[in-house]
């Protein structure tokens, strides 16, 4: 066995060298056979991750959304990090001085403890960060045959899901569930459409006031409603609970288990009929309950927004009761998740064009405040937030493409599809379906601009040769510029 190393501060470096390069310090205190494997060990460990890093990191980020892979990944962690705090151990124990007195031990100690308090900190909050994943995806994700939806596609091919799919069509869905409110009203209601080969994705805002939403003639709700959800005669008062916001309680409360078994009904009824009205078929529903949107936006340590005309917070417009606070006009604004919330719904004095801007503003910024460092430092407060934040009908077999198919929408083209609410009469008692359905056609078969705007101002521009002007809106809109400073300009739809 080789000589103990002879000076303490020799130890003291060779220790340190053997935490950073895990095998050294036993192959110099004479365990030469085990220290070779460690060194071997380490270097193929080191070599995988580089190579996984930069030739597969898609598939690791894909495996992230797999609870078992998830739970294999956890119980590395703590089994790496325990293997070398015992290899750091092991190593000073052979390097340490035979005769180093009571001060020399000392330092040995306290160097041992930084240097395993160095590596098991950060290890148990990567194992603590990967069980939070795995409870979230537990909790919002249910598999294919355990959950039940009365409009999802019946089976996923888990092995190319879009193999015959070349478009993948979410309806996602804002409740008002907060506190003191009695049922839940769906005001935003956004059709994302997908392009599975290059992520081109393009957003479709329904107004929440729509009337007479249509039904497939499949749907066993069409016998009730032949003309579309709706009722002659009403009120505007009354028309309320007629309109699409409302589709998503009132139809479940009048018609029970009409659609078959469903974990969730007015999801089902409301993509049914958002699905016909668009002329699309809606594949799976995101629904983002508001009781919970003001903590995940906490957990990211708030979102940043450009204000383009003061948003009231509180206040009743129909009865002339202005708001306490308001959220005045300024680019960058930080705000918390109680500001942050106001600014996604807040409707004193604006119109519901104006809140849907605001509220697809407000999704960008969660995406873009999510980046890898405030992921990684507060993913156990985010992941929380996310379980009464998140409710969908998405599969569990379906995650792994679904978050490759996320990495392209991120650096693929997203852009609002601009509907002409008076042209369609989308504000009206009878809106044109069969004209939104066309228009939403003409924008599905538009080719992405090649690299996204970065324009300040509203884009008047359109990939359809001949049909732009300045007085007519694109059919096409790049979200950069939906959510730019303009404090002076028109805002997109």
């Amino acid at each position: 066995m080789a000589a103990r190393a002879r000076t303490v501060p020799r130890s003291l470096g060779l220790t340190l060298l053997s935490a950073l390069l895990p095998g050294i310090g036993l192959v110099i205190g004479g365990r030469r056979r085990l220290g070779a494997f460690v060194l071997t060990l380490t270097a193929v460990l080191v070599g995988l991750g580089v190579y996984v890093g930069l030739t597969r990191r898609d598939d690791l980020i894909a495996a992230a959304v797999v609870p078992r892979r998830l739970l294999m990944i956890s119980f590395g962690l703590a089994v790496l990090a325990f293997g070398w705090i015992v290899v750091i151990v092991a190593s000073h124990r052979l390097l340490r001085p035979a005769t180093g007195g009571a001060a020399g031990r000392a330092a040995g100690a306290v160097l041992v403890g930084v240097l395993c308090f160095a590596i098991s900190v950060p290890a148990a909050v990567g194992v603590q960060n990967v069980l939070a994943q795995r409870d979230l995806v537990q909790n919002v994700f249910v598999s294919q045959g355990e959950s039940k939806s009365a409009t999802r596609p019946s089976t996923v091919n888990v092995k190319d899901p879009w193999e015959d799919r070349p478009r993948l069509n979410l309806l996602l869905l804002g409740g008002d569930d907060g506190p003191g409110r009695e049922g839940i009203r769906t005001d935003t209601v956004i059709v994302a459409s997908i392009d599975t080969k290059t992520g081109d994705t393009k957003l479709i805002s329904m107004p929440r006031q729509l009337t007479f939403m249509p039904f497939p003639e499949d749907s066993p709700l069409h016998e009730f409603y032949p003309d579309g959800f709706g009722k002659e005669g009403l009120s505007l008062e009354g028309r309320l609970e007629w309109m699409l916001t409302a589709m998503y309680q009132n139809v479940p409360d009048a018609h029970p288990g009409i659609l078959g078994p469903s974990d969730n009904e007015g999801a089902d009824v409301v993509k049914q009929s958002a699905g016909e009205a668009t002329g699309l078929k809606i594949d799976y529903y995101l629904q983002v309950n508001l009781k919970g949107f003001d903590e995940i936006v906490d957990a990211l340590g708030g979102i940043t927004v450009n204000v383009n005309e003061r948003v009231a917070m509180g206040g009743v417009s129909s009865a002339h009761i202005p708001p306490g606070q308001w959220i005045e006009p300024g680019p960058n604004q930080h705000l918390d998740g109680f500001r942050a919330l106001w600014f996604a719904r807040g409707r004193y004095g604006a119109d519901d064009d104006q809140r849907q801007i605001r509220q697809r503003c407000a999704i960008k910024a969660i995406v873009d405040a999510a980046d890898p460092g405030t992921l990684v430092t507060k993913y156990q407060a985010i992941a929380k937030a996310g379980k009464d934040l998140l409710r969908t009908d998405i599969p569990q077999e379906l995650l792994p493409a679904l978050v490759q198919l996320a990495l392209k929408v991120k650096s693929a083209t997203v852009s609002n599809v601009y509907l002409d609410v008076a042209k369609l009469r989308l504000k009206y008692l009878h809106p044109d379906y069969e004209g939104l359905r066309e228009t939403v056609a003409a924008a599905l078969d538009q080719k992405p601009a090649s690299t996204p705007s970065t324009s300040t101002t509203p884009s008047t521009k359109t990939t359809t040769p001949g049909k732009a002007t300045n007085a007519s809106p694109p059919p096409v809109q790049d979200l950069e510029d939906a959510c730019a400073y303009n404090p002076d300009g028109d805002q997109p739809n």
